[in-house]
């Protein structure tokens, strides 16, 4: 782990020169701190204590989000409640086939404590699908998975063998099955999506501005990371409220 002086040094440049959104990123973030004494927390602490205001997480795995992070995470104003949480699979078959850690329930256990913790919370993920194990029944308990958390967003892959790994020795599913379950997954994850922004349309929201598209509108992000364009041309870094 990055040692959390250096963190500081390099979070206070980037206060200093005027950002407004951190974002804390890293190979296994959420185990972050375990090898010097410390979790994510401290970290996300830290950057609450500077001028940003607003402070997100990158990419997470779900084994290491205990109810004591989740506590502490809560009780910062400046954090975003906004959570990718590297899924792959809603298959146990095929989680413990890739040798994940944890199983479909696990994951769900930890999607109702963080809707339950924070207030407007948004959880995205990544799922694959043709994995080399994944039977037509695993690949439907993938899709009803995803259904049942009901993610805001979801990046879809199909699984590409990697030299050395023993899943590129397994035997491979055909490439039109895997884009036919891709195409699936990504047209079910999307209605899902729709759903979600549809029910924010009314809600006023703070928007940090980060692109301009000529002098109609001005684009940008709510905490909970959803895309809002607000009407007018607008100065790019600034939070504005809008409905």
């Amino acid at each position: 782990s990055k040692p959390i002086a250096e963190l500081e040094a390099e979070l206070r440049t980037l206060s200093d020169a005027g950002f407004i959104e951190i974002v804390l990123v890293g190979i296994n973030l959420s185990s972050y701190g375990s090898d010097i004494g410390l979790n994510i927390c401290d970290a996300v602490e830290l950057a609450a204590g500077m001028d940003f205001q607003r402070i997100r997480l990158g990419s997470l795995e779900p084994d290491h989000i205990t109810d004591d992070v989740i506590e502490r995470l809560a009780k910062i104003e400046k954090f975003c409640p906004q959570f990718h949480i590297s899924l792959q699979s809603g298959c146990d078959n095929t989680l413990k086939a890739m040798n994940r850690h944890y199983t479909s329930s696990e994951y769900k256990e930890l999607c109702d404590k963080l809707r339950s913790a924070f207030v407007d919370t948004t959880i995205t993920t990544d799922i694959m699908v043709g994995f080399p194990t994944e039977s037509e029944a695993d690949f439907a308990d993938n899709v009803d998975f995803a259904k049942e958390i009901g993610f805001e967003k979801v990046h879809v892959f199909p699984y590409s063998p990697r030299e050395g790994t023993r899943a590129a020795k397994m035997e491979q599913i055909e490439k039109s099955v895997k884009e036919k379950r891709s195409h699936i997954m990504i047209e079910e994850t999307e209605k899902i999506r729709q759903s979600f922004l549809k029910s924010q349309i009314g809600k006023t929201v703070e928007v940090l501005l980060e692109t301009r598209h000529d002098e109609q509108f001005t684009e940008g992000y709510t905490k909970n990371y959803t895309p809002v364009k607000v009407i007018g041309s607008h100065p790019c870094g600034k939070v504005v409220t809008a409905k």
